[in-house]
């Protein structure tokens, strides 16, 4: 089928062929992800593991927030990645950073 074909179809018959795309789709990512999950099984019974034996990542302690928006005191933040919009607005009028601390 080439482009020109799909052009010219009506938009009903080309909405059904749509969805019988995605069905198929769908089943084959079905498929495949059943496939790699059943290698990934047989790989790690051939070297002796469990999923259960499969490093998690290490918890985290939770971080509590000290900055709070002062027009806003449901708005915090940590001091950790990038500073939210709140506190680039204030510091962009003046305030200064430690005026939020909590």
């Amino acid at each position: 089928m080439k482009f020109g074909d799909l052009e010219k179809m009506p938009l009903d018959q080309l909405w059904r062929l749509h969805e019988s795309i995605i069905a198929i789709l769908d089943r084959k990512l079905v498929d495949e992800t059943s496939k790699l999950q059943h290698k990934l099984d047989e790989l790690g019974r051939k070297f002796g593991k469990t999923p259960s034996d499969i490093p998690q990542r290490r918890p985290y302690p939770k971080v509590e927030p000290k900055f709070r928006n002062p027009a806003d005191p449901s708005q915090t933040w940590s001091g950790r990645g990038k500073q939210p919009r709140w506190i680039s607005k204030l510091l962009a009028v003046g305030r200064k950073l430690d005026d939020l601390r909590i």
